[in-house]
């Protein structure tokens, strides 16, 4: 089996376990939002922070082939390192957030 067929297994359990954390702001839902489809998966922080509206995506991962793509990591996680950690190499991995002259910089796949 192509060990990169696991990888929207791997992206799930990682994206399932930052949606447990709870949000500070009492009125403020963490959504996880999964495309098997398509292997897209959102975080999105939703709902109420006193008088304003709180829509907020934290985390797009999306799957193609052998590649992980992170899109979008406005965390304060550090969202390659745990997908890593789950067992993806960082050569299958792209941090999309980056221009694509400094990826071959970040360490992960360019």
């Amino acid at each position: 089996m192509d060990p990169a067929a696991a990888y929207p297994d791997v992206v799930e359990r990682v994206m399932r376990g930052y949606a447990s954390f709870l949000s500070s702001k009492r009125e403020v839902e963490a959504t996880l939002v999964i495309d098997a489809a398509r292997s897209q998966f959102l975080l999105l922080y939703v709902g109420w922070d006193g008088p304003r509206r709180v829509h907020h995506v934290a985390v797009h991962v999306e799957v193609r082939s052998d590649r992980v793509w992170l899109q979008c990591d406005n965390t304060d996680l550090v969202v390659a390192e745990d997908l890593v950690a789950a067992g993806i190499p960082k050569s299958s991995i792209v941090l999309g957030f980056r221009a694509p002259e400094l990826r071959p910089h970040t360490g992960y796949a360019a």
